[in-house]
């Protein structure tokens, strides 16, 4: 498993890998060559989400849902909307997590009686916001980004239904729906299955080799997750080597997202459960960062509101790929609203399909997200898994091993178990888009390609479509696609780039130094494919000597964060002008200088061509800065080439 090819450097293995790494680069570029290059919604009154289900579910355990109001909580009132009757958000439901399947869910069977969502316009001031509250009759709670947003939860006294008709059709509302729950989508099964068969499944010693994850952070929107030590909460031991930035409690609305639920935690080891430790399981980015945002009371309730909340938070703190292994039937605007906003923030929004065994639940239907139904070890649609439109991808879901907490987290007491469930299913896509992430694939569109187009293809008729979507996970085949394509259009812009700076430079100047030098090449494919690009196939990259020398200088601030590389700092013409400034006057530095920046604009080339990478401004404004600094650099490198 993952630990061999882990430990593959002492003894003898050094000497032949130091052997290796010193061959020509142009024997490298022919190994590489060698080894391929390569959504309908409407409101309606409902009795709640216990009557429905217990109705369509026999035998299943009928959640107590709470009132949404309650008055013994402290409320505290914005200066504008004093005198308006307030509503209370609880901290935790009482009763216990639903079990079992339903064959299908109506999308009222989750909405809360006498609740709704109401997004105003974002500009409308605080006292238009309560002019509209007054108007309704309506008993308010802003949401925890109420100020961003302008949604506020409502309770409604009479028809639900009348009620948002006519704040459809008032001009200061943009969407008015009911307020619905969502749950952690998971069927407990057997405890403790030392095989992962899953992580086999999907490729992840292989993948292991491209990439671990290194620099991303995944938000685990959830239960929270076994993140610190705070109070009676402790970190989960293997996630002792796992790094975990600050989050959010939206349930208690403080920064300590601790799981008191088991869910979350369970659906971060597999995204980055703490790898090559010596103990227990192994998660497949688990080099990548994780980020707790709690939006999931501890028997595994949330609200549409809520979610919606944590998915912009997630976001706007830095998120680059958000995994929600939750839903419910409600297709919300304001939940689409919320993924709408993160994704065009360049973050990759993966969730569960759900375990009704019917249509796909939301926010997995929801448009921008990667729906994930799940899968079983003979790669067969598990029996519970939701299918149909929606589905883009199918990913190991029965019989899922991770560390988890037991006794709602407080006495350190934490165990492995087996888990079955869609909420299994989608962090290990979610982890896979963390890999991809890694490598410079930033653009949410552009990992959900990567992702498809790597699938095993297990059923290509059309129902097999509905039930897999592109096919079942695989992502070692989705990195070495990736990694390969990024090799050899750099390699192809570098030679092109480097024969067209060449020929000016003759022109210009008959005595100009020759680019098909080390002094030249060195640096420009440092710049440009990287100096090691090859590694992968030698060694993983699992080690971070390895990694470095295996990616551009240009991808070197991925170690640090995808956030930071979206804006380029280290391609960009501004790096070759300051070198060409401080070492001009040092000749022999000239052609290592031209050939840096020759590599600089054949990486600029790349990340046009290959169209994977999210700017800061949009598609057309990085096409612009990309060609802008690829020309200025070719600029730079026929001056240095120069010898007058």
């Amino acid at each position: 498993m993952h630990t061999s090819r882990l430990l593959r450097w002492p003894g003898t293995a050094n000497v032949r890998t130091g052997r290796a790494l010193a061959t020509s680069l142009l024997a490298a570029t022919a190994l590489v060559a060698a080894s391929g290059a390569v959504r309908a919604d409407d409101g309606t009154d409902s009795q709640g989400a216990g009557a429905a289900l217990a109705a369509r579910s026999p035998g299943m355990l009928e959640p107590r849902l709470p009132g949404y109001v309650n008055p013994a909580l402290p409320v505290d009132v914005g200066p504008s909307l004093r005198g308006t009757d307030l509503l209370v958000e609880p901290v935790a439901t009482a009763g216990e997590p639903l079990h079992g399947l339903a064959s299908e869910l109506d999308e009222t069977s989750y909405d809360i009686p006498g609740q709704i969502v109401v997004d105003a316009r974002d500009d409308l001031d605080d006292a238009s916001l309560a002019d509209l509250v007054r108007d309704f009759s309506l008993r308010v709670m802003p949401t925890a980004l109420t100020s961003q947003t302008r949604i506020q939860i409502a309770t409604v006294d009479g028809p639900v239904s009348a009620t948002l008709e006519r704040l459809a059709r008032d001009p200061r509302v943009e969407a008015a729906e009911p307020l619905a729950w969502v749950r952690a989508s998971f069927v407990a099964n057997d405890p403790l299955m030392k095989d992962q068969w899953h992580m086999a499944r999907v490729g992840a010693e292989r993948a292991w080799d491209f990439a671990s994850g290194r620099g991303v952070t995944v938000a685990v929107v959830d239960t929270g997750i076994a993140c610190e030590d705070h109070g009676p909460f402790t970190k989960g031991t293997d996630l002792a080597s796992t790094e975990c930035v600050e989050g959010w409690n939206f349930v208690t609305k403080t920064n300590h997202a601790n799981d008191d639920q088991g869910h979350g935690t369970h659906v971060a080891g597999t995204i980055a459960q703490s790898t090559n430790n010596g103990l227990g399981a192994v998660g497949l980015a688990f080099h990548a960062r994780l980020m707790p945002v709690k939006v999931l009371n501890e028997s595994g309730w949330g609200t549409t509101a809520d979610v919606a909340d944590g998915i912009r938070w997630a976001a706007e703190h830095g998120a680059q790929v958000i995994n929600l292994s939750l839903g419910g039937p409600r297709n919300s605007k304001v939940l689409q609203s919320a993924i709408d906003d993160a994704v065009a923030r360049g973050a990759v929004v993966v969730a569960a399909a759900g375990n009704t065994g019917g249509r796909v639940q939301f926010p997995g239907a929801s448009d921008g997200v990667i729906g994930v139904s799940a899968t079983d070890a003979n790669d067969k649609i598990a029996r519970f898994s939701s299918r149909g439109q929606g589905v883009d991808v199918a990913a190991p879901g029965v019989n899922v091993t991770q560390q988890t907490i037991c006794n709602r987290g407080r006495d350190k007491c934490q165990n492995f178990y087996a888990y079955s469930g869609t909420s299994m299913a989608a962090p290990h896509v979610a982890g896979a888009a963390a890999l991809l992430v890694s490598l410079g694939v930033t653009d949410p569109r552009a990992v959900e390609d990567a992702l498809r187009a790597g699938a095993r293809v297990v059923d290509e008729s059309d129902g097999g479509k509905l039930l897999y979507g592109a096919g079942i996970l695989d992502a070692a085949s989705s990195v070495v696609r990736v990694t390969q394509s990024h090799i050899v259009v750099r390699l192809l812009a570098l030679l092109v780039l480097a024969t067209w700076v060449a020929r000016r430079a003759r022109k210009k100047d008959a005595t100009a130094t020759s680019p098909w030098r080390a002094s030249f090449l060195l640096p420009a494919l440092a710049a440009g494919p990287g100096l090691f690009f090859f590694a992968p196939w030698l060694l993983p990259r699992v080690e971070l000597a390895v990694d470095v020398l295996a990616r551009p200088i240009a991808d070197l601030d991925l170690l640090i964060g995808a956030s930071v590389h979206r804006w380029l700092p280290l391609a960009n013409a501004l790096v070759p002008l300051g070198l060409t400034a401080l070492f001009f006057g040092v000749k022999r530095l000239r052609p290592a200088i031209a050939g840096f920046a020759v590599g600089t604009a054949a990486y600029l080339t790349s990340v046009v061509l290959l169209g994977e990478a999210a700017g800061p401004f949009g598609r057309m404004a990085l096409v612009v800065w990309c060609a802008v600094n690829a020309a200025a650099c070719l600029w730079i490198a026929r001056t240095n080439l120069s010898t007058r």
